[in-house]
């Protein structure tokens, strides 16, 4: 019978092991834990077993993970990750090297690192699925690598940007991987970079709030290499403080991926700078569009193919709109 690496607790009685639903075991992160750090959790955890992490803050407290499945979950309230001047592998507050992930209930701030790309985590390659997280005062927030049978899924979880810094930084990075998915979540206040950025071949984005707020992102959502993108019943909004008028953008560096076609409806993109807005960019070359039952709030206009434009868009004013 396996304890995920015979584990003592601090009154020197033997940890009795406990298992979770797929047969692994669970590993308790804290105080009254088997461990009482993330990182000694990262070290004993095994293919299959659940870490959970008592509500609390931890501070400096970064880990890579090289499992092949793992489930981490906060219990008791929050787990909040201060990074603390501290990085795994000078990445981020988390590495996650190659596996199938499931994370629920996390706090990711501050990470900070010297080449400016410190992220909460650092994705490299696999199955992540984030629930229920927060990523706060990164300079990424959650950056992934280009592995292309990799996939990404983030259900009701919040991005917001660094607090200082004079470079771009983006609240969502996704790579060239195969599919990513965003739902009910929100990102505010980039700084310079892009609330949502993903060069995946397969996008679907459905009932997020992009918000910029106070943040002076550069695009709000960005699909540079194209692929297939459903963006469905989101809040897209640009903040007055934003240098760049386009706020979705699709294909502006060239198509990587064999389709590339660019689908919204039901969207809500709003202009709150005094000047006119791109509400919608897609670059010339090899690609489709499609816009139906969008709602353009502010000065703007549109650059999409011929077409592209479903002619059920509705355009409205900023002050009859607030």
């Amino acid at each position: 019978m396996r304890v995920a690496a015979a584990i003592f607790l601090a009154s020197s009685a033997f940890a009795v092991p406990c298992f979770g639903e797929g047969g692994g075991a669970i590993v308790r992160v804290g105080p009254s834990g088997d461990v009482a750090t993330i990182a000694a959790a990262a070290r004993v955890a095994r293919d299959g077993d659940v870490v959970e992490v008592q509500a609390g803050v931890y501070r400096g407290d970064v880990a890579v993970w090289s499992q092949k499945r793992l489930t981490l979950r906060a219990v008791g309230g929050r787990a909040v990750l201060m990074a603390e001047g501290r990085a795994a592998e000078g990445k981020g507050i988390w590495v996650i090297r190659n596996g199938d992930f499931e994370i629920e209930g996390f706090d990711f701030v501050g990470a900070r690192v010297a080449h400016r790309n410190g992220a909460g985590i650092r994705f490299e390659r696999g199955r992540l699925v984030l629930r229920d997280s927060r990523f706060l005062n990164n300079q990424m927030g959650l950056l992934t690598g280009n592995d292309p049978g990799s996939e990404v899924m983030i259900e009701g979880c919040r991005f917001s940007g660094p607090l200082d810094g004079d470079h771009w930084y983006h609240n969502v990075y996704i790579g060239a991987i195969a599919r990513f998915t965003m739902t009910a979540s929100s990102s505010n206040a980039a700084r310079r970079g892009h609330l949502v950025k993903s060069r995946a071949r397969e996008n679907v984005l459905r009932h997020n709030r992009l918000v910029d707020g106070d943040g002076t992102a550069s695009y709000e959502l960005e699909f540079p290499d194209g692929g297939i993108a459903d963006v469905f019943g989101n809040l897209i909004e640009q903040a007055p403080n934003s240098d760049n008028p386009v706020i979705v953008s699709f294909g502006a560096e060239g198509y990587r991926w064999p389709s590339n076609d660019l689908r919204m409806s039901h969207n809500t993109v709003v202009n709150r700078a005094a000047d006119a807005a791109v509400f919608v960019r897609v670059a010339k070359g090899a690609s489709s569009a499609s816009l139906n039952d969008n709602v353009w709030v502010g000065e703007g206009y549109l650059q999409v193919p011929k077409g592209a434009d479903g002619g059920s868009n509705v355009s409205v004013s900023l002050v009859g709109a607030q």
